[in-house]
């Protein structure tokens, strides 16, 4: 399967990226089919070309989500954006509920320590 995707370029902490054709198996940094342009997250900068972009969407690529997202911010497929991740979130019977107990029965308890005096 062919996915449209994006290959990591540039310097260190300062990536950039190429949108490129490959194949799903083949690695981030591997081979590829055909270079469709460029992404800068620095200075948001996306450049494709769109007409090859759409020949290999025909042809059945599935673009990756983050190129997908990028396509639709950019106008150059219709449809909604795809979030990738969802963040944890905190269940609302654990915040409600009153602590775990230790364990220990009910009716014993830790000896209070006597005060000097």
């Amino acid at each position: 399967m062919l996915k449209l995707r994006l290959q990591r370029r540039g310097k260190k902490n300062y990536a950039t990226y190429r949108v490129v054709v490959a194949q799903a198996s083949a690695p981030i940094q591997g081979k590829f089919i055909d270079d469709l342009g460029f992404y800068n997250p620095h200075s948001n900068t996306f450049t494709v070309e769109g007409e090859a972009v759409q020949k290999w969407l025909k042809q059945g690529a599935k673009p990756s989500t983050t190129v997908h997202n990028l396509l639709v911010t950019h106008g150059l497929i219709q449809g909604e954006k795809v979030t990738s991740w969802r963040p944890k979130q905190k269940p609302q019977e654990a915040q409600s509920t009153p602590p775990a107990s230790t364990g220990k029965p009910q009716g014993e308890s830790k000896p209070e320590e006597a005060t000097k005096g």
